[in-house]
């Protein structure tokens, strides 16, 4: 992933403020942001995705320029081409799995049809294992059934990179194992440049091609593996 950014953001909540300035450079294709609750991973995260804008710097994904604050650039978050898989997985309660993958595809906020059937779904229910379940609520999975349906809604639609937040947190430690082992088996299949935030060390061990850990809304240390799930 060739991605440069330098970034400063301020929020206040009374008479509480917390500062992000960070500095990244990198042309890993994983990558993991490191870093205790509270360190500004999340800010950052969101920040590549158009979620939040900074106050200033600017940001470049894949040679593209996302955000610039001095020449006014600020790309919609529909027109940056990254996945953002949430930490509780953001999956609509009332649409059941076909229909939340294939709204990866759609522009607007219609829901798709309950039987809805297409090539690409066919494609991202076979690669995850999920046609038995296709016509299920998410409040009928497991917690790893959701994770997947949330990785697929993301992918559907041919991101240039995927954004992961936490993206074990809300698992049990044996099932984390086994979703990480997929995760990794996933992004070496497909080869798309993913960057993850986490405060595990063993989601760093795991995925780490570049490792970065911050801390106090700044990066403060990073380390670079040979390996990096090409």
């Amino acid at each position: 992933m060739q991605i440069q950014l330098d970034i400063a953001k301020t929020l206040r909540a009374g008479t509480r403020e917390f500062t992000l300035k960070a500095q990244l450079r990198s042309d890993s294709r994983r990558i993991v942001i490191y870093g205790a609750s509270g360190a500004g991973k999340s800010m950052l995260l969101k920040a590549i995705a158009g979620l939040i804008t900074p106050d200033a710097g600017s940001i470049e994904l894949g040679g593209r320029r996302l955000f610039d604050s001095a020449a006014r650039v600020d790309v919609p978050v529909q027109q940056r081409r990254v996945a953002y898989v949430f930490q509780d997985y953001a999956l609509f309660p009332h649409l059941n799995v076909r229909q939340n993958i294939v709204f990866g595809l759609k522009q607007g906020w219609f829901n798709p049809a309950p039987r809805v059937h297409g090539e690409q779904l066919a494609y991202w229910l076979d690669a995850f294992q999920l046609q038995a379940v296709a016509h299920q609520l998410p409040s009928q999975l497991s917690g790893g059934q959701r994770q997947r349906v949330a990785l697929a809604r993301a992918l559907i639609a041919d991101p240039a990179a995927l954004l992961l937040d936490e993206p074990f947190a809300a698992l049990d430690p044996v099932l984390r194992v086994r979703m990480r082992e997929e995760l990794d088996a996933l992004q070496r299949r497909l080869n798309i440049p993913m960057l993850m935030i986490t405060h595990d060390p063993e989601d760093a061990r795991v995925f780490g091609g570049h490792v970065l850990t911050m801390a106090d809304g700044a990066i403060v240390e990073e380390t670079r593996e040979s390996r990096d799930g090409q």
